[in-house]
């Protein structure tokens, strides 16, 4: 079971953006898209076929998962992700450190 997934509120725990939240747009393997985060700078050549005009655009670059930590709103921190199983079988994932059910 992955620990961080779409849609989770996530917070930058070190690099250029560190302590900034925001929501993960997608996973791939050991990387996630976070909106608003790891913003960088490209230049981009004119594509008439597909409309776009060329310039300088701001796109938003993945972040290694281990730079995130998925963000506690009650306690209002970082925390730590566990798995847990109920007594009917399933499993899911809870706050390391109030054993909240993450939703």
């Amino acid at each position: 079971m992955n620990k961080i997934k779409k849609n989770d509120d996530v917070i930058v725990i070190t690099g250029k953006d560190k302590g900034n939240r925001g929501s993960v747009l997608s996973v791939a393997g050991d990387y996630v898209l976070v909106g608003g985060i790891n913003k960088v700078k490209k230049h981009q050549k004119p594509n008439p076929v597909k409309g776009t005009s060329g310039g300088i655009v701001e796109i938003e670059k993945p972040i290694h998962i281990s730079n995130i930590a998925i963000y506690n709103a009650t306690a209002k921190k970082a925390d730590r992700v566990g798995v847990k199983q109920l007594e009917d079988g399933t499993k899911v994932r809870v706050f390391k450190s109030n054993g909240e059910v993450i939703a």
